[in-house]
């Protein structure tokens, strides 16, 4: 199983803004653009333009205040403030080109009163704070001044912007366009927030609602780009969070993501916009899928059997399931012990075998290699979960049937990753080399005459060197090379079992592809030795003892 997805950057949308024109020269009215023209002249903001920016719009915040207060019935006599206020809030989206300003903004302490608005009986009026707060903290406008967005995004959450975000947004209609761009600003701002400040994402679901409103999104049958939205924030806030995780869990959202994706099951997304949605529902799943009382769940609902359906279906989500079914049954026994009993061994190995589906919406080639990298990881699970009885001979049978075809499959499989990993070393070797050459030049150039210039470059490279062990796993890694350790970790099952058919036939293809039982033992000895300890030392130690009793095993 790997780590959670991240999540989709490129999903980000930002409103249309649509401006209506009555006009009698080819149905515009120059008089009107001209004056829009000089109205959003902005003049170049600096302090002292910042201050009298907010100084205006305190003062008609002040006015459309009193004006309620004196006329509380009387929507015409303070309609005019309003207008006004609304026009102030739109010259302070000026700031968003100089965001080196924002920590000036917070001192004039001008960030409460802005929050406050999101409160205000006049939707519109919150609708343009949401604007506004969306333009000021877009990823493109805080990108390079990453200090100053920091300072911006503490203020506003000190003034309570998630509790207000949420509140209004659960006000707001699907019914209006206004309101469903609002909406959609407000995910937005979410996610922005999240982007300047990590913390964001479990704090907003600790002190608000939006769990519970991203739920009821879900649910909701028809598709529109505000469900999908809602499902990548959701997707950003399960990412890398156990709290979140637990939290979804406890609100029943294994059972609401299920029916999401049950949808699915026998047709297929009518956009790419819908298919991205339904991908973000899996990456859901299965970052509800890692705390292990989510995956109780997860079995108490049939989850595991939806999966096998979906992937009998070969449809558009064939892949997902797949990998949902994956982080359901890692280190998971009794997932293991259900896909057996619910026959869903047919269905795994039809895959393994290479048979599924066109996916035209991927690259071929990238597709179906997801396709094997989830598939041997869900087999390396079922091995890992199911260590004895007539469950785990069930499995076994699999790769004697039809003259041990599976086993010949996965050693086509060991020969590609292997193949794979061995490039990748030999271009990371020739890297080292030509490093080496370069800095020996270096060296020699300029330490003529001077011992110690030689020493520190003689020394840089050394540490270089070292520090670059890790890179260079993580790269063989990137290669496929864990896909290979988990080959190599089925092929240990297979050889402790036992079986002469199955034993003689592994040491056949070994020795046709001029490879002994070392270079198995090899592998498993690499991740033997990488197993890391984020489970605990226990685990880790558990772990490294099955690994250990392959690798005697091939002795």
């Amino acid at each position: 199983m790997e780590d959670f997805p991240g999540r989709n950057r490129g999903a980000k949308r930002q409103r249309d803004a649509v401006l209506a024109i009555n006009g009698n020269i080819n149905g515009i009215d120059l008089a009107v653009l001209e004056a829009l023209a000089k109205e959003s002249a902005v003049e170049a903001l600096d302090p002292r333009t910042l201050k009298k920016l907010v100084l205006a719009f305190e003062r008609r915040l002040k006015d459309n205040i009193a004006a309620r207060l004196k006329y509380p019935n009387q929507p015409e006599r303070f309609a005019d403030s309003e207008i006004e206020l609304h026009e102030e809030l739109q010259k302070l989206k000026g700031l968003a080109s100089a965001p080196e300003l924002y920590p000036e903004l917070v001192a004039l302490n001008t960030v409460p009163s802005i929050l406050n608005l999101l409160s205000h009986d006049n939707t519109d009026i919150a609708i343009d704070v949401v604007q506004l707060l969306q333009d000021l903290t877009d990823e493109d406008t805080v990108d390079e001044n990453d200090e100053a967005a920091r300072v911006l995004v503490d203020a506003l959450v000190e003034n309570n912007v998630l509790e207000l975000l949420v509140q209004n947004l659960l006000r707001l209609s699907d019914s209006d366009p206004d309101e469903m761009a609002a909406v959609h600003g407000t995910l937005a701002t979410v996610e922005n927030l999240i982007e300047v400040k990590p913390a964001v994402a479990e704090l907003v679901c600790e002190k608000t609602k939006l769990l519970k409103w991203l739920m009821s999104k879900i649910k909701v049958k028809e598709f529109d780009g505000n469900k999908q939205y809602a499902s990548e924030i959701l997707a950003i806030l399960l990412q890398n969070s156990e709290a979140n995780q637990k939290r979804l869990g406890q609100m029943n959202g294994v059972d609401v993501l299920l029916q999401a994706v049950a949808m699915y099951k026998s047709k297929d997304p009518k956009s790419p916009d819908e298919a991205e949605m339904l991908e973000n529902l899996f990456n859901c799943l299965c970052g509800l899928l890692m705390p292990l009382e989510n995956r109780d769940k997860f079995l108490k609902a049939e989850g595991v059997e939806l999966m096998i359906i979906i992937m009998k279906q070969k449809k558009c989500a064939y892949g997902s399931a797949i990998r949902a079914l994956d982080f359901a049954m890692t280190k998971y026994a009794p997932a293991c012990e259900r896909f057996v009993d619910v026959l869903g061994l047919k269905t795994a190995f039809s895959a393994f075998m290479g048979k599924v589906p066109v996916n035209k919406n991927e690259k071929k080639e990238r597709y179906h290699e997801e396709l094997e990298e989830r598939i041997v990881s869900l087999i390396a699970s079922l091995f890992g979960g199911i260590m004895r009885g007539s469950r785990r001979e069930r499995l076994l049978s699999k790769f004697v049937e039809n003259e041990c075809e599976k086993i010949d499959r996965l050693m086509e499989l060991y020969m590609r990753y292997s193949n794979r990993v061995k490039a990748e070393t030999d271009r990371i070797d020739q890297l080292d080399l030509d490093d080496l050459e370069v800095t020996l030049f270096f060296s020699l150039q300029y330490s003529y005459g001077s011992f110690t210039l030689f020493y520190f470059h003689l020394q840089v490279f050394c540490y270089t060197f070292q520090m670059d062990e890790e890179e260079i796993y993580i790269r063989k890694l990137e290669a496929g090379l864990y896909t290979l350790q988990l080959i190599a970790v089925i092929l240990g099952h297979l050889w402790c079992s036992e079986h002469p058919q199955m034993r003689g036939r592994i040491e056949l293809l070994l020795k046709q592809q001029k490879l002994t039982k070392k270079d198995v033992k090899d592998i498993l000895q690499e991740y033997h030795d990488n197993i890391g300890d984020m489970e605990g030392a226990e685990e880790k130690e558990r772990s490294q003892a099955k690994i250990q009793k392959f690798i005697s095993a091939f002795d």
